[in-house]
């Protein structure tokens, strides 16, 4: 299946005073590693060596995506994490929604592996009532119309498919579920971006990683200028900066 021209995965080796360091980023449900791009691109300028995969049945087509679930996204994420582990001495984890849910769940079974964790409104159950009815309607209908492109700043688009894959859309919401339940198990530090307008993921995720987790070094920032796709939105500098800031602090320097 041809990958679409934007969803093209990102790579670098590091460089310089930071490549002891790997950051792997994972994008959200339906979109591609366009939504991660600057946020990849500005890491490896810093010198940190950097992962942006495409996570299976994204970026191509929703039909796609209806044939693949949870555990094939998992285990992309798993693999690169675990190849960023022999490059590098300190591995920390970035992820946007349904990517945030991802990387938690990489953080409960690897524990002390991962130096920390960056989540922008990190995706781990939600609100609606209708999807209780998500096991019957997966068999019955392919797709409902999507939710994309959630950005305040005009002009910007994040490629995301225009219809909500419901067999896909079932297998996340076990993600929720297995990830829910071990969220006491993430102990290292969490940065945590939620927007105070989010029209596709609501607050009521982030308050549950907060109150769930066992962590020490908890940050919650809120964006306030930006909606879901913070990572494209007005946002995205004092996101990338944050960040930056966060990993530094918590990288252990070999060079001294």
């Amino acid at each position: 299946m041809p990958v679409q021209p934007h969803a093209e995965e990102f790579r670098s080796p590091g460089s310089g005073a930071n490549a002891a360091v790997g950051v792997l980023l994972s994008h959200g449900f339906t979109g591609s590693p366009r939504s991660m791009r600057p946020f990849a691109e500005h890491l490896a300028a810093q010198g940190y060596g950097v992962a942006l995969p495409r996570l299976p049945g994204h970026g191509t087509t929703w039909r796609e995506m209806n044939r693949t679930g949870w555990p094939d996204w998992y285990a992309v994420l798993d693999n690169e994490f675990e190849r960023l582990r022999k490059d590098h001495d300190q591995v920390f984890l970035i992820g946007l929604s349904m990517g945030g849910c991802l990387v938690l769940r990489l953080a409960e079974q690897h524990g002390a592996e991962v130096s920390g964790l960056v989540l922008i409104n990190p995706s781990v159950q939600t609100d609606d009532k209708r999807l209780a009815l998500l096991p019957v309607l997966a068999k019955l209908v392919p797709s409902f119309p999507g939710i994309s492109n959630d950005i305040k700043k005009p002009g910007v688009d994040e490629g995301a498919y225009d219809r909500m894959p419901l067999r896909a859309l079932h297998s996340l919401s076990q993600l929720w579920k297995v990830t829910r339940e071990d969220l006491a198990k993430i102990t290292q530090p969490v940065l945590l971006f939620r927007s105070t307008v989010d029209h596709v993921v609501e607050p009521s995720s982030g308050r549950t990683v907060l109150s769930s987790i066992s962590s020490r070094d908890v940050t919650e920032t809120l964006c306030e200028d930006s909606y879901h796709v913070a990572t494209l939105d007005n946002d995205a500098p004092r996101i990338f900066a944050d960040s930056t800031a966060f990993i530094s602090r918590l990288s252990v320097r070999t060079d001294a």
